[in-house]
């Protein structure tokens, strides 16, 4: 399976090591020449003291929906005018249920195709449940032309990867705000790989969603980077600089630790996460802790392992169990 995963990982032969920077712009707007590790440090410790602020949703009022298709301007101005049009694929189900009206908010994975969870989406239809599937910052049309891949989401430039994940994060609460304005009583989300991370994010400081599927699962954005295969490139432009430690502590705010003790302070929630045995992206002790962590606050979770790995879930038959366990449980919640 380990051989598996590899190969799967080197046929994108496309990643690019690219340069370290601070990206203290995208952070703060008074840069004075002080040290960046200070401004960073700054940065995070604040974020973490009020992060009701920090993931904060400003009023939307610019939504449009054409057909199936979904527009807003984004919560967060970016230099690339493409990536400040939040964008979502809307599946309306037509298909009768009983109990309240109910939707699923779908967050793909990094570098994920326009096609990529449409069939989730349709399984939710056929269940009865609607479904809006979520493009994240940078990519597909909010992808800028001299990007190949969706670097500028997590990548070697720290303060441009805090914002585009805080983007990601306002988004989806956008999302949310409009599935509920729209009439949904119950809405759900599912995750997948740093679409999970991004979607544990909005859990945590949105009592809007009411039930919450993670498919792949980790505790540290940093740590990802530094263990993963498929994020050794931007460890590549990191690790000359900084130190595991050091950007752990620069990225706390976009990883989702931190925020496990807020969801005892919330209505208790179903939660399930699902994670791969033989994950080489997610690394498997990463998953285990994470999971560790949320039950020793004795919070309510539900744990899926399957016995595949981060790219191999899309095989079958581990993709249709996947689909299978994603669907029963939002069946059973929602």
């Amino acid at each position: 399976m380990h051989a598996r995963e590899r190969w799967y990982h080197a046929r994108d032969n496309n990643r690019i090591v690219r340069p370290f920077e601070w990206g203290l712009p995208f952070v703060t707007d008074h840069v004075n020449g002080d040290e960046p590790r200070d401004v960073l440090r700054l940065h995070s410790e604040r974020a973490m003291e009020a992060s009701e602020q920090f993931y904060a949703l400003p009023n939307i009022t610019d939504f449009e929906l054409h057909e199936d298709r979904l527009t807003w301007t984004s919560a967060i101005n970016t230099p690339s005018p493409e990536n400040n049009i939040a964008r979502a694929r809307y599946f309306a189900s037509q298909k009768k249920r009983s109990g309240p009206r109910a939707a699923v908010l779908v967050l793909p994975q990094w570098n994920a195709q326009a096609d990529s969870h449409v069939e989730a989406c349709r399984i939710f239809n056929f269940l009865g449940i609607a479904a809006l599937r979520l493009t994240l910052p940078y990519h597909e049309d909010r992808r800028p032309a001299d990007l190949e891949r969706a670097d500028h989401l997590v990548s070697p430039n720290i303060g441009r990867s805090i914002q585009s994940m805080r983007q990601a994060v306002l988004d989806t609460r956008a999302a949310v705000r409009w599935l509920f304005d729209a009439g949904y009583e119950r809405i759900g989300i599912l995750g997948t790989s740093i679409g999970s991370c991004i979607s544990f994010l909005a859990f945590s400081h949105d009592p809007l969603i009411n039930v919450g599927v993670f498919n792949h699962v980790s505790g540290y954005v940093a740590d990802v980077v530094w263990q993963g295969i498929s994020t050794q490139h931007v460890r590549a432009g990191i690790e000359q600089h900084l130190t595991l430690e050091e950007l752990r502590k620069f990225w706390m705010p976009i990883s989702p630790v931190p925020f496990i003790p807020r969801l005892l302070h919330m209505e208790s929630r179903p939660m399930r996460f699902i994670a791969a045995r033989y994950d080489l992206t997610f690394p498997i002790d990463l998953s285990r802790q994470l999971i560790a962590d949320v039950k020793k606050l004795g919070l309510d979770l539900n744990v899926v392992w399957l016995p595949c790995g981060h790219y191999t879930l899309a095989e079958m038959p581990w993709k249709a169990v996947d689909a299978w366990k994603i669907a029963t449980f939002f069946r059973k919640n929602l």
